[in-house]
């Protein structure tokens, strides 16, 4: 099939220019003015944007956690996906301590293979990796997984020791792949909660109160000196306070490779929402938590001068009924996690670029291109361009929305609530291609499943 776009602004991370884009296939082959080509189908973009596809490089599909399974599998999610603009994910495979990560890798294939709507890929969740199995990590690579996630946090389940990231943190490195880290110092956050807990602080606040900031920039420090004696390029994900910017920012002025990115939550919620009445609170526990106000302006100023390079969801939601009041009797029962796949692009153009706070330019930077460049997706995805995959958006900039549970154009994800519920956003996706098939047009979905694998090439490697 053929598909002619005409007239639309296109704008990439450096190009903002008003042209037609004809595609082929699954490819762009053609952009210039005024084209003549026959096409299957035209689409008119005049007065819209034609923007790369979203690219969330931090989701959590049909992840099991804290007794339950996250509200959206690949099929429902990677739909809401499309429907915010986001045409690639990069999901998080898990492996359980003692499981070969080959095997998780094969879970994750399955859960995902005729289900997702849109492109996606993989890093792989290392829970433990004894040095008999580190051959297991360049498998990895061959398959296309070419990044890892670690935590200091969560001890019990998820947490991995120094000496563990360390032999992680190296093998990576030697075989050009990218470590993502959960950068938070859990033996000491599980020390605060147990006093909390004796005390009977039990609330959906004390979430937030027991894991301080000083905490989460302690597990930066640590992972960036880890990984600078191991030779390995660094991602913090989901950083969401002043202090851990600051140490990013001191390991990038030392050379290291390290970048970090943020979530829409840590720049537009802050701590006050765990204060609402009764049980309301616990919609909002996410870990890292929710932080005070004024971090936000840090955060802002972090992605205008590039300490803070991408912006992912981490998207993991649980409904509030049956899933979040499982953590009734106590937040240490709550489910980790919130919703915001779909919202991510019309948030941040509208607290971005509406606000003068960021460009054009950084906005399809920060919402794209970036991820595709640091996980090994471009030139194949993260741009528009002769020879890139057909992801593409067109958006209307000046259309708005209130974010609502209740609002069919904002909310297709399979989960009972908002995390921005009665947000007024200005921006919206309209039109959605994924290799060149219309998904979305004119907030219709068009069409369903035809999501691919994306085998992904190594750090600082192209894929064509």
């Amino acid at each position: 099939m053929s598909v002619l776009i005409q007239n639309g602004r296109i704008v990439t991370a450096v190009d903002d220019y008003v042209a037609d884009v004809f595609i082929e296939g699954e490819k762009v082959s053609l952009i210039g003015k005024n084209l003549k080509v026959a096409a299957d189908k035209v689409i008119d973009a005049t007065n819209r944007l034609v923007l790369p596809g979203g690219i969330d490089p931090h989701t959590h599909f049909d992840m099991p956690f804290g007794g339950t399974v996250s509200a959206d599998d690949f099929a429902s999610g990677t739909k809401a996906a499309a429907f915010g603009g986001t045409t690639c994910i990069i999901d998080f495979a898990v492996q359980t301590k003692g499981q070969s990560t080959l095997q998780a890798l094969d879970v994750w294939h399955g859960k995902a293979q005729g289900k997702a709507t849109i492109d996606y890929a993989f890093h792989m969740i290392v829970t433990d990796m004894p040095d008999e199995r580190l051959p297991e990590m360049r498998r990895l690579a061959d398959e296309g997984i070419t990044s890892y996630k670690l935590f200091m946090a969560y001890p019990g389940a998820l947490y991995v020791d120094d000496g563990t990231l360390y032999r992680a943190f190296r093998q990576a490195g030697e075989n050009g792949t990218r470590i993502c880290m959960h950068a938070e110092n859990g033996i000491v956050i599980d020390e605060i909660i147990k006093a909390a807990v004796k005390d009977g602080k039990t609330e959906p606040k004390w979430h937030a109160l027991t894991r301080p900031t000083r905490m989460e920039a302690e597990g930066v420090h640590r992972a960036i000196s880890i990984a600078e004696v191991a030779q390995v390029p660094l991602y913090i994900v989901h950083l969401s306070s002043s202090d851990a910017l600051e140490e990013v920012k001191r390991g990038r002025a030392r050379g290291v490779d390290v970048i970090a990115e943020t979530c829409p939550q840590y720049l537009f919620l802050d701590q006050s929402y765990y204060e609402r009445e009764g049980f309301e609170g616990a919609k909002w526990v996410m870990t890292p938590a929710l932080r005070e106000r004024w971090n936000q302006d840090e955060l802002w100023q972090g992605l205008k001068f590039r300490d803070l390079e991408t912006i992912a969801t981490d998207h993991c939601p649980f409904c509030f009924k049956d899933q979040k009041e499982l953590g009734k009797s106590s937040f240490t029962k709550i489910p980790n996690g919130a919703p915001g796949v779909e919202n991510r692009m019309s948030l941040v153009y509208n607290g971005g670029v509406v606000s003068g706070r960021i460009s054009l330019n950084r906005f399809v930077e920060l919402t794209s291109t970036a991820a595709a460049k640091a996980f090994g997706l471009f030139p194949k995805k993260g741009t528009i361009a002769v020879g890139s995959d057909a992801d593409i958006v067109i958006f209307d900039p000046d259309r708005k929305e209130t974010i609502s549970v209740n609002n069919p154009h904002t909310h297709h994800m399979r989960v009972d609530y908002s995390a921005y519920e009665g947000f007024v956003v200005q921006g919206f996706t309209e039109t959605v291609l994924s290799r060149g098939r219309v998904l979305i047009e004119k907030n219709e979905l068009k069409t369903e499943g035809g999501g691919q694998f994306v085998k992904r090439a190594l750090c600082n490697a192209l894929l064509r």
